[in-house]
């Protein structure tokens, strides 16, 4: 079986979310002591882990990571990126710090971090790397994880941004990560990047998928000028336009980014794993979309954390069809809206093991029948 072939058959093993489990746990949620649906889309997603674990209560989500692909893209090289390339080296270094926008609320939250070097450009101390995502006492890493593909993708404005086999390697590694994490015993992760000009990538990719137009998806990510947006946007456009009726491998070997790629492979491998998932802002939606396209089914298994401020970001939620759980209006990325989102998938699921039902609370609830019967709710 050559690697393509190892990607496929992964794709094609994630199964549906088990419905039987979902409808229990829809009906404790509608006998606990609270009108129906007054916790909203908590009890939405306390009955999605249902069809995920197949459990209604006992759904543990206290050991989390947060798994991060680092990686440079070439296309900065056309000035579509306000921030220099080095930054992506200094800051997958300072993941391990733990003094990073995302590290910082996992240090403080207890939060695993994951953090794979893709494909960062410039050198770092060979003594920060490690090979292995879990470490001899079975736990996630502490050091970078050396999976470098390449020192960034080529420039996707002048030729094609790796090899296909590259995005399927790339893909395969974000497979291996959803596993380490498995085997580390994590039951809730979440997925974010480092790569400066990665939102070009994303918003390349998302045009190449949806055909929306460029100036609908293109923002400033850390702060463009304006001359540096008019050049994203066409490169966007015409990048977009030249592989959009390509299968979608080649559409992430054409615009893609190696963390992308990892990441849209790492969504697939958390569904595959029954294990749920956490989309940061636009470039985590993004690969989801990636992932989704790949299987449908994946997106079962994945939940949206805050709406970003990228511009492009309420085009890919509608095409992935799911909702953020808040809007803070972020814009940082790393992965930093999943120790939020963290805490209120916890709370969702306390809620549905420990909040006792109307019988239990010595509550007469003959005062919801008409509330019932109208669907008053």
């Amino acid at each position: 079986m050559n690697h393509e072939e190892k990607l496929l058959t992964l794709i094609g093993e994630i199964a549906e979310l088990n419905m039987s489990a979902m409808d229990e746990a829809k009906l404790r949620q509608d006998s606990l002591a609270k009108v129906p649906g007054s916790l909203g889309r908590l009890e939405d997603i306390s009955i999605r882990m249902a069809g995920i674990t197949g459990k209604v209560t006992g759904n543990s989500l206290k050991k989390q990571c947060i798994a991060l692909f680092c990686s440079d893209n070439g296309v900065v090289f056309e000035g579509v990126a306000s921030a220099p390339q080095s930054v992506t080296m200094a800051q997958t270094i300072n993941f391990t710090r733990r003094i990073t926008g995302v590290s910082s609320q996992a240090k403080y939250f207890g939060i695993d971090i994951l953090d794979i070097d893709m494909g960062v450009a410039e050198e770092i101390p060979k003594e920060l790397y490690t090979d292995d995502m879990i470490n001899e006492e079975g736990e996630i890493s502490k050091k970078i994880v050396y999976r470098k593909i390449e020192k960034g993708t080529k420039n996707l404005a002048k030729e094609n941004a790796m090899t296909r086999r590259q995005a399927v390697d790339a893909m395969l590694t974000g497979f291996e990560a959803a596993d380490a994490m498995k085997a580390a015993g994590i039951e809730l992760c979440g997925i974010g990047e480092m790569g400066i000009g990665n939102t070009t990538t994303s918003s390349c990719l998302l045009r190449a998928v949806t055909g929306t137009s460029a100036e609908e998806l293109v923002g400033r990510g850390g702060g463009l000028n304006d001359e540096g947006l008019a050049k994203k946007i066409l490169i966007v456009r015409d990048s977009a336009d030249a592989c959009r009726d390509k299968d979608t491998l080649d559409k992430l070997a054409a615009v893609g980014g190696f963390d992308i790629c990892a990441m849209a492979g790492c969504f697939l491998g958390a569904a595959r794993n029954r294990m749920p998932v956490v989309i940061d802002g636009f470039i985590s939606m993004v690969a989801a979309v990636i992932a989704s396209e790949f299987n449908p089914l994946a997106r079962d298994y994945m939940f949206a954390s805050h709406k970003s401020k990228e511009i492009g970001y309420v085009t890919a939620m509608e095409r992935l069809g799911l909702h953020p759980m808040f809007e803070l209006d972020m814009r940082l990325g790393e992965g930093s809206g999943c120790p939020v989102a963290f805490k209120a998938m916890e709370a969702a699921c306390a809620a549905m093991d420990i909040m006792k039902t109307l019988a239990e609370g010595a509550i007469d609830d003959a005062y919801l029948d008409e509330i019932r019967k109208g669907n008053f709710f």
